[in-house]
């Protein structure tokens, strides 16, 4: 069933748990998400980012597809904008029907975040859309790449942030990093407690993939809510597929689709398990 981001991050709160936010460029990711949350029995977020645009469907493509498999699934699915750069582009994706956006101005001067992040929640919350920001910065791109150092967010600016934009949940940095790590990442915990302490809002992990479940579950407990993840389920689906043709047994593409789309399900299906588990 459609959902919105709040709701969503509502049933997170009540059980103090986290749920996992995964990008779907592509009719397998789709999927593949969709079919480990229902086996789960949790709701879930599926994603689009913006500079998936060129990689994978395009959100013209991948978009109303996201909205009907969010609408036909029996849990709760939020079609999410992920990383939407430019307020254009993120009221396509709410033409569409996705049900929350996030809008990342991070890399803006902070009173130019705030005044592209308040034109955006302006727009979204009169057509019932939830809004998610940034302050602070990850480094390393969304979706692939090698991880980096992150700017960490102020705990004390992102108070200022939250009360200057009106945002529903907030991103916050605190040593995770997009693409797969090299070395095990360094969780500041005691940011994170901070920064929920003084916002009140629903965070958000950005670079979740390939945190260990300890540092999840720590995560979780000092207010982390909904977990972006991406990068080392795709890598699941490609080793599959690269499996298999190995194996030398496969003449059609269709099989292939098929074989990755069992490999990340079962890898989304890992991680919904520590997202969800009881505190």
């Amino acid at each position: 069933m459609k959902s919105c981001l709040k709701e969503v991050l509502k049933w997170a709160e009540a059980r103090g748990c986290a749920v996992g936010a995964f990008n779907t460029p592509t009719f397998e990711n789709v999927t593949a998400v969709i079919s480990a949350a229902e086996r789960m029995g949790v709701p879930v977020i599926i994603a689009h980012a913006e500079l998936h645009e060129g990689e994978g469907a395009p959100l013209d493509t991948i978009g109303p597809l996201m909205v009907w498999a969010a609408g036909r699934a029996s849990v709760p699915v939020c079609a999410h904008l992920d990383h939407g750069e430019h307020p254009d582009y993120i009221r396509r994706a709410m033409d569409i029907g996705f049900t929350s956006a996030m809008i990342d101005a991070s890399s803006m001067p902070y009173d130019e975040n705030v005044a592209v992040t308040r034109e955006v929640v302006g727009e979204a919350h009169s057509r019932g859309v939830d809004v998610e920001a940034e302050i602070g910065a990850l480094a390393s791109r969304e979706g692939g790449g090698e991880s980096g150092g992150a700017v960490y967010t102020d705990p004390e600016l992102a108070e200022r942030f939250v009360r200057d934009t009106g945002i529903d949940a907030l991103a916050a940095s605190f040593g995770t990093a997009h693409g797969i790590y090299k070395a095990k990442p360094v969780l500041d915990f005691e940011r994170i407690r901070r920064i929920r302490q003084l916002t009140g809002l629903p965070l958000v992990m950005h670079g979740g993939s390939g945190v260990s479940p300890e540092d999840y579950r720590t995560a979780i407990s000092c207010g982390i809510r909904k977990i972006n993840y991406y990068s080392y389920m795709a890598r699941a689906g490609r080793d599959a597929v690269a499996a298999r043709l190995a194996a030398g047994d496969t003449t059609f593409f269709h099989v292939l689709a098929a074989e990755a789309t069992r490999a990340m399900g079962e890898d989304a299906a890992r991680a919904m398990a520590v997202f969800v588990a009881e505190p």
